[in-house]
């Protein structure tokens, strides 16, 4: 087996790697999040690859019409920790935990609870199916391109939360004007599943009460875009899912489909090209 691994080279996980091969004779193509575009690039040069596993579970800069071979993802691995973000979201909005960090005077106030309130969860995939499991006593309406309504998910929700990954149908889905009234929007898909112009202008009339967002359409955030101004939003720059081990878990992943690779054995986590996901 000859692999060839295409990312930064001071990423701690590649120790876990047997030795990788030059771009013309590899059989096997490991991607690093971060360096899904250089893949079209190496393509010409590397005919005998046979599979391509991404670690991360995105692959929207990873396909191309010429890519005419199996594809892999760390799909699953990060949901866990992507739904215990959500939650703390949801309970930062509900608790109004920026006051106690804000105000120095002692004016007990009414917190909800969110037990018995609706939370909305658009792409129901491992990510979505971890965070309903951690809304006990939350209504959960999901939508998926199998099931469900997204009208119903946007205007009964008082959570929506994104998991959608970004493909054709799904650039620009969510339309933070449709949703209910005082409802809080938390995406830990991808930036571009909802409309962000849209949404800058529903969070600065307070038709949402906030947001939590985790991913953005320009990453980097760009400094001067108009999120930065709004108090009722908070930002995290794509790490929801950076825990000390999960580089590792995602390697793990990849070792466990590559040692069925060499057995001959059918692989985990098969991307749907066409879908895109």
């Amino acid at each position: 087996m000859r692999l060839l691994y295409l990312g930064p080279p001071d990423f701690a996980p590649l120790s876990m790697l047997p030795e990788y091969a030059t771009d013309g004779d590899a059989e096997v193509v490991l991607v690093h999040p971060r360096a899904g575009a250089r893949l079209r690039e190496v393509w010409p040069r590397i005919p005998s690859v046979k599979w391509v596993h991404a670690l991360s579970a995105g692959v929207e800069n990873l396909l191309f019409p010429e890519l005419d071979v199996p594809v892999t993802n760390g799909r699953g691995i990060f949901a866990p920790a992507l739904a215990e973000w959500v939650l703390a979201a949801i309970l930062h909005f509900a608790k109004d935990i920026p006051r106690l960090m804000r105000v120095r005077r002692w004016e007990p106030f009414n917190v909800q609870r969110i037990e018995g309130q609706t939370v909305g969860i658009v792409g129901y995939g491992s990510i979505g199916r971890a965070v309903a499991a951690r809304c006990a006593g939350m209504r959960v309406i999901p939508f998926s391109r199998r099931q469900g309504s997204l009208d119903e998910v946007l205007t009964e929700s008082d959570y929506v939360v994104v998991c959608a990954p970004l493909t054709g149908s799904t650039r620009g889905l969510v339309d933070p004007r449709r949703m209910k009234p005082g409802s809080v929007l938390i995406n830990v898909g991808r930036g571009a599943v909802v409309d962000e112009e849209a949404l800058v202008a529903v969070l600065a009339s307070n038709h949402l009460k906030g947001a939590a967002l985790d991913v953005f359409t320009a990453e980097p955030l760009p400094p001067d875009h108009p999120l930065w101004a709004l108090e009722n939003v908070l930002l995290s720059p794509h790490c929801a899912d950076h825990t000390p081990d999960s580089h590792e878990l995602a390697m793990r992943c990849f070792l466990e489909n590559l040692a069925r690779f060499e057995r001959g054995e059918a692989l985990l986590n098969m991307v749907d090209k066409s879908a895109g996901y």
